[in-house]
């Protein structure tokens, strides 16, 4: 019969030990220096593109030009896009409400969402519903947004007070009135 010196308690595992150990993960990639990496990337940038004109090179100097001027055109159409016009704001009703960590806002433009640092807007086109419900008790008002793809979005606020839900219905209900539109409308 064999007899052991020592402690009779089992090893630990390296993860009870070293909590960077786990079996199967690798070790993090050293960081190359941010130079290094930018050189590297514009070299391979440099090589691909050399590569490119050399399989288009055109057989005459006409072509060259023709398609620098269209690629100007564009860089200054896309330029006038990419700045959007505001809306001027009409003066119709406009819903506003907000606690300490939600808030919603309707008007001409859509429904605007939000809750901390999420953010949601919807235009009246994408809008299928938009539904209200006031608690038994307690003070939180829920407003839920539903889109044709069958999604929702319900947002809580909390009121100040119990009265204030049936101010925010109303106003709620003008700003629908006024641009939200059914599909039963434009039926005959």
């Amino acid at each position: 019969m064999e007899q052991r010196i020592g402690s009779k308690s089992q090893p630990l595992d390296a993860a009870a030990v070293n909590p960077a150990y786990i079996p199967g993960l690798t070790s993090p990639a050293k960081a190359e220096p941010k130079d290094a990496a930018v050189e590297e990337a514009a070299s391979d940038e440099a090589a691909s593109e050399e590569a490119v004109v050399e399989d288009a090179a055109p057989e005459t100097p006409v072509a060259e030009k023709a398609p620098a001027e269209p690629e100007e055109e564009a860089t200054s159409e896309s330029d006038s896009d990419s700045e959007p016009e505001p809306e001027p704001d009409p003066d119709g009703p406009v819903f506003e409400a907000s606690d300490r960590r939600a808030s919603i806002k309707a008007d001409h433009s859509g429904v605007h969402l939000r809750l901390d640092d999420q953010e949601a807007e919807f235009r009246w086109d994408e809008i299928g519903a938009v539904e209200t419900e006031s608690p038994r008790f307690g003070k939180r008002f829920t407003i839920t947004v539903h889109t044709p793809d069958r999604r929702w979005y319900p947002i809580e606020i909390e009121a100040t007070a119990r009265a204030r839900f049936k101010e925010w219905e109303d106003q709620l209900d003008a700003v629908l009135d006024a641009y939200f539109e059914d599909g039963e409308e434009s039926a005959p």
